[in-house]
This record gives structure tokens, sequence and C-alpha cells, in this order.
């Protein structure tokens, strides 16, 4: 339990996270990496390239100290992120490591103005956020090991098919190379994969959504490929390019919160854009197999339709539900997003709502869903990638 006048102190720092947090995450993963270049082998790095992790990480730091008073507050954003530590390996000897330079960050950035009064405080607060990602984590951990054909940190997967589904999207069907079973998931999670790149020092991690149903015997993601100087696209190229079948990558036991809740049987809409589509397939077959009664309604978004992955797909699905409407606008063609008029047409005000996309997109697609009176527990959300808080959210 912090004492009152450490979390005094932290209350007084907000004002100077919100005008300097990227700046002392920016310093701090800058000087972490050169002292322990051995953490690049877990960390993102076209996150860090193109500084979405410098400003999760600062979302992060500034929403403790906003809610130090009650720290539960943030138990929502704790167990998302723990989502993502897990399926990328972080272990608890990391966290002094992250302190130790976390704090370094802030004196370096503040000079003077960062006291020993305001160090103190922060490691004191440091130190109590950090067990609580560590317990939660190690929770998590435990759970995935002890599932029938679970592990924990990363098993070797090959690659038993690869299937083309658009022009820049790919599926990979990934089956454990000791022969044995896969864990069942939760429709919406997601996996990483750890590659070694040849000619490349270190390690690269991606997560990727479960694009199907669960399988007892196989995984499959489904990759969109990036433009070649996009910091993305040094894995999603070599994975479409370079990845053949009988190959091995290491996997992750399945994470992530932004699940579908498929014991209900009350109307439910899927709303996609781009490759945001990936965890929609496992949600909407998750449905069509389980509950094909349930009212449902597929809206996706696409540049045209060479882009447009699963079509056949989802209309195979979509025709053997009892109540299932499906549509997609391309943005190619005149009238070809979605407005709150295609939403309201669609979707079914008094269920639930699951969107995923581009941030733009989300943001969008959530404001106009709240102007059409849908309450916040209705829908659902999650961005690819680190804890960006979204703009509008």
């Amino acid at each position: 339990m912090l004492s009152l006048q450490t979390r005094s102190i932290i209350k007084s720092t907000v004002p100077v996270l919100a005008e300097h947090g990227t700046a002392i995450t920016t310093v701090f993963y800058k000087n972490m990496f050169e002292a322990h270049p051995e953490l690049l082998n877990i960390f993102n790095h076209a996150n860090q390239k193109k500084g979405r992790q410098q400003a999760a990480l600062a979302n992060t730091v500034y929403a403790a100290a906003v809610h130090i008073d009650n720290l539960e507050a943030i138990l929502p954003a704790v167990v998302q992120i723990a989502n993502k530590h897990v399926s990328l390996g972080v272990k608890p000897e990391h966290y002094p490591i992250v302190g130790e330079y976390l704090l370094k960050a802030i004196k370096e950035v503040l000079g003077d103005a960062a006291t020993d009064d305001i160090i103190n405080a922060w490691a004191e607060a440091y130190g109590v956020i950090a067990d609580a990602f560590i317990g939660v984590e190690h929770k998590m951990y435990e759970e995935a090991e002890a599932q029938e054909n679970g592990w924990k940190f990363f098993k070797d997967f090959i690659v038993a098919r690869k299937v083309k589904e658009s022009e820049n999207i790919t599926s990979f069907y990934l089956k454990p190379a000791d022969g044995s079973n896969v864990p069942t998931y939760q429709p919406g999670q997601y996996i990483s994969v750890r590659l070694s790149i040849p000619g490349e020092k270190y390690l690269f991690n991606r997560q990727y959504s479960l694009s199907q149903a669960a399988k007892p015997d196989e995984f499959r993601i489904s990759v969109k490929r990036e433009a070649d100087n996009d910091p993305n696209g040094r894995v999603s190229v070599y994975l479409h390019e370079e990845v053949n079948i009988g190959d091995a990558i290491e996997v992750s036991a399945p994470a992530g919160e932004f699940v579908l809740d498929a014991g209900k049987k009350s109307p439910v809409a899927f709303v996609s854009g781009g490759v945001g589509i990936t965890p929609m397939m496992s949600m909407f077959e998750t449905v069509a197999t389980l509950t094909p009664e349930r009212p449902t309604a597929f809206l996706h978004a696409a540049r045209n339709e060479s882009l447009h992955a699963f079509d056949q797909d989802i209309q195979k699905y979509a025709a053997s539900m009892e109540n299932a409407a499906y549509k997609t606008l391309y943005s190619d063609q005149p009238d070809g997003y979605i407005t709150r008029e295609v939403l309201k047409e669609m979707v079914d005000v008094t269920g639930d709502v699951y969107v995923c996309g581009p941030v733009p997109f989300m943001e969008q697609m959530i404001q106009e869903l709240r102007g059409l009176g849908m309450a916040e527990e209705q829908i659902h959300f999650e961005f690819f990638g680190p804890a960006v808080a979204l703009q509008t959210v």
C-alpha cells in the first residue's frame, strides 16, 4: 500500500507526465536497449521505430499517476497489456531492468525538477505496479500451461499450408512440430510468432489474430503483406515470400481479452476494416457453428475487391445461418464507406458489436455506434499493436 505522501507526490507529477511522457519513454527505451540489447529479442522493432511503443508506455505511466489513489481503475489496462507480455514471453526478471531505466529516464528528461522525493516516490509506485503485472502474468502463464495441450513461452510449429486469401493477405496453417494437438482458444484471441530472419541479429516478434474458430490440431493466422519500406514489412514480407510449407516457426500460446461471448444468443454484429477482418472470422465462424440461430450481421470495409479476404467463406457461413446479413463496401467506389446510415441499417442496437481495423476506422465506427445510442458495454474493440489509447474513446 502506497503512503499518502507517496501518492501525493505521484499526483503532483501528472501535468509533467502529460507534457513530457513520450520524451521520457523515448529516452527510456533508447538507454535500456543500449545497456540490454538482448531485450530486442522480445520487443516489436516496428512499434519502436514508429514510436507506438513509446506512446503506449507514456499512456500507461500517465494513467497510473492519474489513478494512483485507486490503481484498481487501471486493472483492465493491466490485463490487456499483461496478455501482450505473456504472448511475448516477458518474465519477472525483466521488471527490475525496466524500473531502473524508467527512473533514470525521468531524471534525465526532467533534470533538477526530478527531485529525490519524486524519484523515490516513483520507485515505490513502480514496485507496486510491477508486482501487479507480475502477479497477473504469473496466473496467465500457469493457466496456459495447465490447459490441455498447453504450454508457456514459445513452442515449435510447422507451416502445414499457405493459402492466398486476397492480393495482400495470406493464411498460414500451423501445426505443433511434436505432433500434438493445440489448446482450445476463445474466438478473437491472438498468438505471437517469433522468427529468426537470416541476416538479422535479433529475433522478431509479431502478434496475429487467430483467424478461424478453434480446431483441435492447428492454428490459422492470416497475415497482411505490408510495404517493403514499412517496419512491419520486415516480418510480413518474410512470411509471404520466404516461409514455406514445412518450415518451422516459434509460436506462443493464445492470449487476449478481445473475445466473443459465445454463450449469448442476442443479436451480434461484426464491423471490420481491412486486415481487421481476421479476428472477426474466428468469431463469425464460431457463431455459425455453435449458435446459427443467433441474429448476426457482418459489415466489412475494404479498398477494393482484390484486397477483400474471406468473402466466399463469409457468404458460405451466412448461408448456413438462420438470420445473418452480410455487406461489404469498397472505398474505391462511390458511397463506399460505412456510414451511420449503413450501421443503422445493418446493426441491431439492442445487441453487441465487435469492431476491428485501423485506428481511424475504429474511432469513426465507435463514434457512430454511440451516436445510434449504443452503450459502452455493447461495443467491443481492440487495437492491433501496443495499447495506444484511441483519441475519441
